[in-house]
C-alpha cells in the first residue's frame, strides 16, 4: 500500500506528508499482529532494567509532540522515543526546513525542536497509556536564559512517565546546544540531573545523545564522564552538519542536520570508538543510515544493543520495522545466534 502512495507523497513538501502520517496514524489503522515477524524472540533484548521485544526502536524527530507513539509500536518497533520535548512550546525555525535527498537516501533538518510544549504533552501521555516502551527526549527552547534549567524541568516533567529520558545535547538545530559535549559543562548538567533523581527517589534511566561531529578527544572524555555519572546508555547520533562532498541532491547545501543513508559509516565508526572506551560498563544504541537488516547488524557487531532509525521509516514506510526485524533474524540464523544479544560487539 506504501509503495502506492509514495509517488503521492513525495509530490508533497516533506513536513506537509510528516503532518499527514501523523493525522493517519491518530486513526491507528493497522493490528499489532501485522507487524510481529516469525522467531521474534530472537530479538528480545533486556537492558537498564526493560525487556525489549526487538531493538529495533524509531527515534525521537518523528513524533515530536507524543500524538501517536501507541500507534507506532503497533507497527513493530520494540520501542519508540518521543520530542524533543521543550519546557515552552515552540513554533522552531522557519519554513521550508526539511528537505528529501532522495538520489541520497537522505534527509536534512532544521527544525528547531518544533513542539507543543511540556504542559500539553504531559497532559497527553498521562491520558494515553503507553503500550511498551517509550522514551521522552527532553531539550531547552531556543529563547531560553537558562538551558541547563529546562532540561531539569523536562525530567521533573517526565520521570514518572517515561521509560527512560533522554538528554539532547546534540541537535545541529539549536545555538549552544552542542557546547554541552565539553566535559565541564555536561559534568555540571548531568549532577544536577542526578540530584534531581535523587531528591525525586526515582531510577529512571537517563540516556545521552552524542552528535556524530565531536573530536576524538571528546569521546574518551565523554565515554568516562558517562560512566562515573551514571548515565544508563549513550545514543550514538544525532544528524551531521557535514558529509556533503558526495551528495548528489540539489539540496546538499541546504543548512541542517543530515541523516539516512550518508550517516551510516560515521555514526557506525563512531560506535566502535565509544564501544572500546566503555568496554561494556554503559550500552549503546546505534542511530544513523539503519535502513536494512545488514545496516542493523553492522551497528550490533560494532557494539549496539539498541538501534533507532527515522530516515528509513520516511522512505519505506510502515512495513520498516517489520522488514528490518526479519532481514535480522534471517543474518542470526546464518551466522549461528541464538539471541541478539550474542552478537552485541562482537566485530570490535
Amino acid at each position: 500500500m506504501f509503495s502506492a502512495l509514495r509517488p503521492f507523497l513525495f509530490s508533497l513538501d516533506p513536513e506537509t506528508a510528516h503532518d499527514l502520517a501523523i493525522k493517519s496514524l491518530k486513526f491507528n489503522p493497522f493490528p499489532r499482529k501485522m507487524f510481529e515477524v516469525e522467531d521474534e524472540h530472537m530479538l528480545n533484548i533486556e537492558l537498564f532494567g526493560k525487556k525489549f521485544p526487538n531493538p529495533i526502536g524509531l527515534a525521537a524527530g518523528f513524533d515530536k509532540s507524543a500524538e501517536v507513539y501507541n500507534s507506532l509500536l503497533s507497527l513493530g518497533f520494540g520501542f519508540v522515543e518521543v520530542g524533543t520535548v521543550t519546557p515552552l512550546k515552540q513554533y522552531g525555525n522557519p519554513k521550508p526546513r526539511i528537505f528529501r535527498l532522495e538520489e541520497d537516501h537522505a534527509l536534512i533538518n532544521r527544525l528547531g525542536f518544533n513542539n507543543d510544549g511540556i504542559e500539553k504533552i504531559k497532559d497527553r501521555i498521562s491520558s494515553n497509556r503507553k503500550n511498551g516502551i517509550l522514551g521522552i527526549n527532553i531539550g531547552p527552547n531556543k529563547d531560553t536564559k537558562d538551558q541547563k534549567n529546562d532540561f531539569c524541568l523536562g525530567l521533573k516533567n517526565f520521570f514518572s512517565l517515561a521509560d527512560y529520558i533522554t538528554i539532547n545535547i546534540s541537535s545541529p538545530n539549536t545555538e549552544g546546544l552542542r557546547d554541552f559535549h565539553d566535559q565541564k559543562k555536561l559534568l555540571d548538567l548531568v549532577n544536577i540531573l542526578n540530584k534531581i533523581k535523587k531528591d525525586n527517589k526515582t531510577s529512571i534511566p537517563l540516556l545521552l545523545k552524542i552528535s556524530p561531529d565531536i573530536s576524538n578527544n571528546n569521546i574518551s572524555e565523554i565515554a568516562e564522564g558517562a560512566v562515573k555519572n551514571n548515565i544508563s546508555a549513550i545514543i550514538l547520533t544525532n544528524t551531521t552538519s557535514g558529509n556533503r562532498d558526495d551528495l548528489i541532491s540539489r539540496f546538499k547545501k541546504e543548512e541542517g542536520g543530515l541523516s539516512g543513508d550518508p550517516l551510516s559509516q560515521i555514526s557506525t565508526s563512531m560506535i566502535k570508538k565509544f564501544s572500546k572506551e566503555l568496554n561494556g560498563k554503559i550500552p549503546i544504541i546505534g542511530v544513523g543510515g539503519v535502513s536494512s537488516g545488514q545496516s542493523a547488524y553492522e551497528k550490533i557487531i560494532a557494539g549496539a544493543s539498541l538501534l533507532q532509525l527515522y530516515t528509513s521509516f520516511v522512505y519505506r514506510g510502515p512495513s520498516t520495522a517489520k522488514d528490518i526485524k526479519r532481514e535480522l533474524i534471517q543474518i542470526l540464523k546464518a551466522d549461528g545466534i541464538e539471541n541478539i544479544k550474542e552478537a552485541v560487539g562482537k566485530g570490535i
